[in-house]
């Protein structure tokens, strides 16, 4: 029965304690206890086991925090405050062309610059009077911010979408089906286009009407604000960041050689560095704790055969290939939901749903889709997921925006849904 696993349980009452508002950080620690001790843990083993699993997102939460950093460093000089100024300039009553703009900045942070969600401190609080002035409903800015930081992951082979779509060919090959990354790619663009479909409904559609804050903000006169020598050497340490991340393949090594950069430029100060740190620290930290703690979750999940049990009970629910499509792509969401990360949920899921695939007869395109988009689900709209708590991080900095109603079901209703749908209908006609 499902309602006797492990996984649906622990993730129900996760949810359930989000909506009820208790710190997210809290929901997920209750809801390994309660994964742990239905999996035949102790408290004390159960506790154990989520500090060992925790190690699974340690450069995750190093680069978060060094992310947090650089993106405190750059803000520093005049390179953001300038881009802000002229954004500001053209944006006077253009609500939708805002969000959509947003959307398209927040793509950048996945592929071109990897900073993930280290930008949404720096580019969204300065813009929140723009917003109130333009009376827009920051649920639509919300579900902008999740389109960029997930939509390009999903679509786009480069930074984190190059990590994401390898990760796929490796798990599909390694269960027995043969695939390259141009197929991954080809394919994987019908989720992307599911993506912009949520992204027009909830920018257009939803979340249109004015919506009015208050101005809790301090808002201060830029001035005529110009380029120096330092905001050019912030932009070189941007760049070998990039490079370095694409090269090494670690994101802590390119936060650290840009960090570095500034620091012998004298864009920031060496007396200056600490508290640097220091606010990159408190941006960031519970972001990286909330996906440590996620990844001891998941490796709970893992450890007592809670997730494995949940994929085997499927097994008798199957008939054909459209129950086959639902049912797996009803799973890779509540297991994605629960841990956080389609980065965790695709190899956890690639090793049950590749044989299952072939067993309902299901094209290898077919199967790129379901794994991909069964792994993306839930990201969008997860208490846990950077991709909700990023925007709720910058868009609440004046204190009015509630992360679990204003970020996760907003996002989940307007890209989960058409993702879903999407996959079914390529998983059948590919």
């Amino acid at each position: 029965m499902f309602l006797t696993n492990a996984a649906v349980v622990s993730v129900l009452v996760m949810v359930a304690l989000s909506l009820a508002r208790l710190n997210i950080l809290l929901a997920i620690m209750v809801a390994s206890l309660v994964a742990g001790l239905m999996g035949g843990l102790n408290i004390v083993e159960t506790i154990k086991m989520m500090i060992a699993g925790m190690q699974g997102n340690l450069e995750t939460a190093l680069s978060y925090v060094l992310l947090g950093a650089l993106a405190v460093a750059i803000s520093s000089g005049n390179l953001i405050k300038v881009l802000l100024n002229k954004l500001v300039s053209k944006m006077d009553q253009k609500a939708t062309i805002f969000c959509f703009l947003i959307a398209f900045i927040a793509c950048f942070s996945q592929n071109l610059i990897p900073v993930h969600i280290a930008f949404i401190p720096v580019l969204i609080p300065p813009l929140l009077h723009l917003m109130n002035r333009l009376q827009l409903d920051r649920r639509a800015v919300a579900c902008a911010l999740t389109f960029g930081l997930q939509a390009p992951y999903m679509t786009i082979p480069a930074g984190f979408g190059l990590i994401f779509q390898t990760m796929i060919v490796d798990n599909l090959v390694k269960n027995g089906i043969h695939t390259n990354l141009s197929q991954v790619v080809a394919v994987m663009s019908i989720a992307g286009l599911a993506m912009l479909v949520g992204l027009v409904v909830a920018v257009v559609v939803l979340y249109r009407k004015p919506r009015i804050y208050q101005e809790r903000m301090e808002i201060h006169a830029q001035g005529d604000l110009k380029l120096t020598g330092k905001d050019y050497l912030t932009l070189l340490g941007i760049i070998l960041a990039f490079m370095v991340q694409i090269e090494t393949g670690s994101l802590p090594l390119g936060a650290l050689i840009g960090l570095m950069v500034m620091l012998i430029g004298r864009v920031v100060k060496w007396k200056d560095m600490d508290g640097v740190i220091d606010e990159g620290v408190k941006s960031m930290a519970f972001v990286a704790f909330v996906m440590l703690v996620a990844a001891g979750f998941g490796e709970i999940l893992q450890k007592t055969h809670a997730i494995s049990d949940l994929v085997h009970l499927t097994d008798k629910m199957i008939s054909n290939k459209f129950e086959g499509a639902l049912v797996m792509l009803g799973i890779g969401l509540f297991i994605t939901i629960g841990i956080g990360t389609s980065f965790g949920t695709l190899p956890i899921i690639a090793t049950f749903y590749c044989p299952l695939c072939l067993a309902l007869g299901f094209s290898t395109p077919a199967t790129i889709l379901l794994v991909g988009i069964a792994a993306a689900l839930g990201d969008a709209g997860s208490p846990a997921s950077d991709s909700t708590i990023g925007p709720t991080t910058g868009l609440n900095a004046d204190g009015q925006h509630n992360h679990i109603y204003d970020t996760c079901l907003p996002t989940f209703l307007v890209y989960n849904i058409p993702l879903i749908v999407f996959g079914i209908l390529g998983a059948l006609l590919l």
